[in-house]
């Protein structure tokens, strides 16, 4: 049985993202105030394998389709025959009034299906979720066809939002020619 090629996937792909909801605490600063407010962070998944990114909201509870019914180890060599993805934090912001990707941060996982086993780092993978929050890039150790795979899906789904975007976005992603 393929865990990974079912129509589980397929359902739990989409592009939708969380775009800035309601401040809960409404400038208060009483109760509730300095809690962590997801409500702008996306999950985005990259599979450089098969050339596709998709947003899997399960990501931030570690129950995406991807994560399902794997036991993800710490040490990345007891999985020698996993396939890589990277799961993407992309923290969207408003400046002048108008969204955009601010903050975007990647993070290897890989997943071997045949044996149910995987590598990710979960201390990695909640500091780069806090630094897409305060708005950092860090996609420097990915791959240049997994950037360029992110890139056009980021650019896809919001052409406005890609265009709004800091161009220390589009250089890290696309290098120094998409100014």
């Amino acid at each position: 049985m393929d865990l990974l090629n079912d129509d589980n996937l397929k359902k739990k792909k989409s592009s939708g993202f969380n775009i800035l909801s309601g401040d809960s605490t409404s400038g208060h600063g009483g109760y509730g105030a300095g809690v962590l407010n997801l409500d702008n962070v996306s999950p985005v998944f990259v599979d450089p394998a098969e050339g596709e990114a998709f947003v899997d909201m399960g990501a931030l509870h570690a129950r995406s389709a991807v994560e399902k019914r794997i036991k993800f180890l710490p040490n990345k060599e007891e999985v020698p025959n996993g396939k890589l993805y990277w799961l993407v934090w992309v923290a969207i912001q408003y400046k002048e009034g108008k969204p955009y990707y601010a903050g975007v941060t990647g993070c290897e996982m890989t997943v071997d299906k045949e044996i149910r086993r995987g590598y990710k780092s979960l201390p990695e993978h909640v500091n780069k979720m806090d630094k897409a929050l305060k708005g950092k890039i860090m996609v420097e150790h990915m791959d240049q066809k997994s950037k360029a795979i992110l890139a056009d899906f980021l650019k896809k789904h919001s052409e406005q939002m890609w265009l709004h975007s800091e161009k220390e976005l589009h250089e890290a992603l696309m290098g120094e020619e998409s100014a």
